[in-house]
């Protein structure tokens, strides 16, 4: 049974890093696409980057894209979230999520909500 657990979130003053991690303590993530989603105060939950589980390619929204990046140590069952130069925007809880195989479109895949599994989620808040 796969279970997520998210960790990693904290409180950092604007342009500092965190690295966010998603294990999974039941199964294995070498099988699944894993996307992390952010919910900010008052706000719905949005995708802003994910993982293939076959070929290990990413996708990052426009807001995230060349300050975030996703990474996974499948000999660990871990996925990895590097936070770099955030903003007080990106302030929010973080959950990652999974689905079993591997999408042919990551962008579609991570606009679709269509997950298999779900963290409880980590909170990140980033203020001066």
């Amino acid at each position: 049974q796969v279970q997520l657990v998210e960790s990693g979130g904290g409180l950092v003053q604007p342009g500092q890093s965190l690295r966010l991690s998603c294990a999974d303590s039941g199964f294995t993530l070498l099988s699944l696409a894993i996307v992390w989603f952010h919910q900010g105060p008052g706000k719905e939950r949005e995708g802003v980057t994910c993982i293939n589980s076959r070929d290990g390619g990413t996708y990052y929204t426009n807001s995230v894209k060349g300050r975030f990046i996703i990474s996974r140590d499948n000999n660990n069952n871990t996925v990895f979230l590097q936070m770099n130069s955030l903003k007080p925007e990106d302030t929010g809880t973080y959950y990652c999520a999974a689905a079993d195989g591997s999408p042919s479109n990551l962008r579609l895949f991570l606009e679709s909500y269509d997950m298999d599994y779900w963290g409880k989620g980590t909170l990140v808040i980033v203020s001066s």
